[in-house]
């Protein structure tokens, strides 16, 4: 496919995401125009294609994510995380030490470096652990395939896992209205959109094009003073556009250097989905919230395509969100140190035998 010219390239790109989006609806697969672009775009980067999404076009579909998710933002979400803070704890302590474990365990069973393994396994923002990797001694390449390879894993079992939950209720959602009559509101929002990629670099702040506008979007739109509008075409074109960064991010390169780990990588992934799903049921009992809120909330996912998926679907968006938010902040935090004591604790099964 290399070969093949760019425009080539991008009518395959657009064909078949757009029929494997359609598929993937009429069975109401939840962020169908997420997955379909996603799967085709892992599909092309590894048979060698060129073309690429713009950094700028992500983060602007990000922006975009951030206004509709702080559609479901409101006061509201604040008590019971308040209410139940021991509990809220002990659910980011036990992500944030098995994802220390995965890690540790990774670069005792492979050939991956100390910090290389620390950094992919993190399960926070993909795009944030990979921006911050490079400073801290780490191969890019490598954290940006395992962060995105598990993005991929638990996107797929994240909808599938939603679509098992929504059951017959799938069949009975509400006509979507695709092109709805757009007034000022929806200039305001896309203002606020690109505000937040704008802002976001410049305050250094980790997910910034996503976060500032959903916290910003939150309080005008919760307060009544700007009703945010996000037409479903805007949420598609940022749905696809995201699926297929994502997916065009596994080249054939990256494969082949990852391939020695890849098993390892995959244990890793599996085994921390697993241990999130036993803090998800753990929540549903303690809590009380559904299970596909809680299983959400705790998911090793990218924030943006968690979003997607939670709004796709019957969950509490505004619960989720604030439970990813609250573990992307505490990753980053102390993501550094974890990186550290992995590099020096966890000698290689190989070197020390």
């Amino acid at each position: 496919m290399e070969r093949m010219a760019p425009a080539g390239q991008w009518f395959i790109l657009v064909v078949a995401s757009l029929v494997l989006g359609i598929i993937f609806q009429t069975f109401h697969v939840p962020a169908a125009l997420l997955l379909g672009p996603m799967i085709i775009g892992v599909i092309m980067g590894l048979l060698g294609a060129s073309v690429r999404i713009h950094p700028l076009f992500f983060k602007i579909s990000q922006g975009i994510l951030g206004c509709m998710i702080a559609q479901s933002l409101s006061p509201s979400i604040l008590p019971p995380l308040l209410n139940d803070w021991p509990l809220v704890l002990m659910v980011l302590v036990a992500t944030l030490l098995a994802s220390g474990l995965s890690g540790w365990l990774l670069v005792r069973f492979s050939q991956l470096p100390g910090p290389t393994g620390a950094w992919g396994s993190s399960p926070g923002g993909a795009s944030a652990m990979v921006a911050m990797a490079g400073d801290f001694g780490a191969d890019v390449r490598l954290v940006a395939f395992m962060q995105y390879l598990r993005v991929l894993f638990v996107a797929t079992a994240a909808a599938f896992v939603a679509r098992m939950a929504m059951g017959d209720s799938a069949s009975l959602a509400a006509a979507v209205v695709w092109f709805p009559p757009l007034t000022w509101r929806f200039f305001a929002t896309v203002f606020l959109a690109l505000a937040g990629v704008w802002l976001g670099p410049r305050l250094r702040i980790p997910s910034g094009a996503l976060l500032l506008p959903a916290v910003v979007g939150a309080v005008l739109h919760s307060t009544g003073t700007v009703t945010l509008e996000v037409p479903e075409w805007l949420l598609a074109m940022a749905y696809t556009l995201i699926g297929w960064s994502v997916g065009l991010r596994f080249t054939r390169p990256i494969f082949k250097l990852a391939l020695r780990t890849l098993p390892q990588m995959i244990a890793s992934i599996i085994g921390l989905m697993l241990i999130c799903g036993g803090m998800a049921w753990v929540l549903t009992k303690l809590l009380g919230v559904d299970m596909l809120t809680a299983y959400l909330a705790t998911s090793p996912g990218g924030l943006d395509t968690v979003a997607i998926i939670a709004a796709g679907s019957h969950a509490d968006l505004g619960f989720v969100m604030a439970m990813q938010t609250l573990r992307l902040l505490t990753i980053l935090a102390t993501g550094p140190a974890m990186a550290r004591f992995i590099s020096r604790s966890a000698v290689p099964v190989s070197s020390s035998s």
